[in-house]
């Protein structure tokens, strides 16, 4: 293509070569127990066979879309770019908040201001990894090269997933009641929100993202990079065999994100302490942030909170096993207007 168009600063052979990079990564997604795709890698939009939509009686699709935010300044930073399936688990966790486990396309958007194909390509390598994990075949995506919109050497990199769930098995709290049992899968770091704060504490602490730090036991880059966890097998094999109220995937918000899903007059009480992270520790002492601020911003260690009736709790502990979770408190009435639709620690 034009030598005007490189010299304005777009490459479109390194484009082009980033597309021929990805292809193995794409198709290696297209798995016997992905949704079939109809269409060839590189076509101008994805086509995918929608006869596993037979098997649902009244299917309601679910989308959503989210991105790595500045987490990927640090993996421009360490080179690492194990943030692709960052992307793709946080996307997957929001549809299970839903009860979406029938998972049937996975899109990316990856933009950067000149494009190198090799980084492209171990974005992909890293974004098929985690949908080969949960059976979701990646369809289409877009890669652009904007330069002037984005900075020399970082990347913009989105995903947007495709789920389908039954009508009458989506889990939107409306049935949460005085009683049931919060219960909490742990993370291990800030997953895909925060960053900016924590970019802001190494830089006041003076320290490079690979040096290692007593305050962490490891480099602050290998505490900020580690991946989103997936909860896909977890919530899986517990929405297969019983009933769960209400789940909240504790992102951007913290544990307000419970608030959001809370019928009205009630509130989430969590009275049970757990072990925090290093990194979050080492942000809240370095930036003075408030603990209750903390709780809004970060996940603290709990990626994911599931809102599950008492007389079922001994089905968790058979299906998924006790070191899977923690007890957090319970759902109690709001006992004062400000306490209505809030979560509040007690300890």
């Amino acid at each position: 293509m034009g030598k005007a168009y490189a010299e304005a600063g777009v490459d479109i052979e390194a484009a082009d070569r980033a597309v021929e990079l990805m292809k193995e990564h794409i198709k290696s997604t297209h798995t016997i127990n992905a949704p079939q795709i109809l269409s060839k890698t590189g076509s101008f939009s994805g086509l995918i066979d929608l006869t596993p939509i037979r098997e649902f009686n009244n299917p309601v699709l679910v989308q959503t879309v989210d991105g790595a935010g500045t987490k990927t300044m640090i993996a421009a930073a360490m080179k690492d770019w194990s943030v692709g399936q960052c992307v793709v688990n946080h996307c997957v966790n929001d549809a299970l908040a839903l009860g979406a486990t029938k998972l049937l396309t996975f899109q990316d958007y990856l933009a950067a201001d000149r494009l190198d194909p090799e980084t492209i390509a171990e974005i992909m390598e890293n974004m098929a990894f985690a949908c080969r994990n949960v059976s979701v075949p990646i369809t289409n995506g877009e890669t652009a090269e904007m330069p002037g919109v984005y900075q020399a050497g970082q990347h913009d990199i989105v995903g947007c997933l495709t789920a389908i769930v039954e009508r009458d098995e989506i889990i939107d709290g409306t049935e949460i009641d005085e009683g049931d049992v919060l219960i909490g899968f742990p993370s291990n770091g800030l997953h895909t929100n925060g960053y900016s704060l924590a970019r802001k504490a190494i830089g006041q602490l003076g320290l490079s993202y690979s040096q290692y730090t007593s305050q962490l036991r490891e480099s602050p880059g290998k505490a900020l990079l580690k991946v989103h966890t997936c909860y896909y097998q977890l919530v899986k094999k517990l929405l297969q065999n019983m009933k769960i109220n209400g789940i909240a995937h504790i992102t951007g918000g913290g544990f307000d994100n419970i608030g959001r899903i809370l019928p009205p007059g009630l509130s989430a009480e969590i009275d049970k302490e757990w072990e925090i992270p290093l990194i979050f520790k080492l942000i809240q002492h370095t930036c003075s942030v408030p603990t209750e601020e903390m709780r809004q911003d970060f996940n603290m260690g709990i990626g994911m909170v599931l809102i599950i009736r008492e007389s079922d709790m001994d089905s968790v502990h058979r299906l998924i096993g006790p070191r899977s979770y923690l007890i957090l408190g319970e759902i109690r009435k709001s006992e004062e207007p400000e306490e209505d639709q809030k979560t509040i620690f007690t300890y």
